[in-house]
C-alpha cells in the first residue's frame, strides 16, 4: 500500500515537474517572442528615423530649387510687366506729343485766318489798319494764354534775373528807376509757369 501510494505521489511530483517545465518553457517562449517582437519594432523605428533623415536631407534642396523657381518666375513677370508698361508710356507720350501740337497748330489757325483776311483788305486807312492789327495781336496772346502760355510782365517791374535778360543799363533815371525795368526790347514768356523764354529789357542804373 505504501509502495503504491510512493508510486502516486511520484506520478503527481513528475506532472506538476512536467507542468511546471511547461509552463517556464511556455514563460520564456513568450519571453522570446516579445523580445523578438521588440527588437522588430526597434528595427522597424529605426528604418523609419533614417528614411525621416533621408527625407530631411532632401528637403532643404527640394525648397531651395522650389523657391528658385519662384523666384524665376516673379522675376520674368516683373520685366514681362515693365516691359509693357515702357511701351505703353512710350507710345502715350508720343501720343500726347502730336496732340499737343495738333492742338497748338488748331487754335493758331484761327489767328492765321485773322491776318489773311486783314491782307485781303483794301482798306487804305493807316488807323483802321492799326486797329486790325492791334485785334490780332490781342487774339493771338489770348490764345496763346489758352495754351497755358503768358507774357512776362515787364512794366515798372524789378528786374529779376529769373524772368528778365540785361540787354543795357540805363544811367541817370533817378533813384526810384534803379534796379527797374526801363523798357522792354524783346517780350518774354512762360508756358505753365516755366521760362521758355527770357525777356529782353532796359535796365535803370
Amino acid at each position: 500500500m505504501a509502495k503504491q501510494e510512493n508510486s502516486v505521489n511520484t506520478e503527481n511530483l513528475d506532472k506538476e515537474t512536467l507542468d511546471g517545465n511547461t509552463a517556464c518553457n511556455t514563460q520564456t517562449d513568450n519571453d522570446t517572442a516579445k523580445e523578438t517582437d521588440k527588437n522588430a519594432d526597434c528595427a522597424e523605428d529605426n528604418d523609419k528615423e533614417e528614411d525621416t533623415e533621408t527625407a530631411e536631407e532632401k528637403d532643404p534642396v527640394e525648397l531651395l530649387k522650389e523657391e528658385n523657381a519662384k523666384l524665376k518666375d516673379q522675376l520674368l513677370r516683373t520685366i514681362a510687366e515693365f516691359d509693357n508698361f515702357r511701351k505703353r508710356t512710350a507710345k502715350e507720350k508720343s501720343e500726347l506729343v502730336l496732340n499737343g501740337g495738333k492742338r497748338v497748330i488748331k487754335e493758331i489757325l484761327t489767328v492765321v485766318d485773322d491776318l489773311e483776311r486783314a491782307a485781303m483788305d483794301k482798306s487804305e486807312d493807316p488807323t483802321a489798319i492799326k486797329e486790325g492789327v492791334k485785334m490780332i495781336d490781342n487774339k493771338f496772346i489770348k490764345t496763346l494764354e489758352s495754351l497755358g502760355v503768358k507774357k512776362i510782365e515787364t512794366e515798372d517791374a524789378d528786374f529779376n534775373t529769373d524772368f528778365h535778360e540785361a540787354i543795357a543799363m540805363v544811367p541817370g533815371m533817378g533813384d526810384d528807376k534803379k534796379g527797374k525795368v526801363i523798357d522792354c526790347v524783346q517780350s518774354g514768356y512762360t508756358m505753365n509757369d516755366e521760362v521758355i523764354r527770357h525777356a529782353k529789357v532796359a535796365v535803370g542804373q
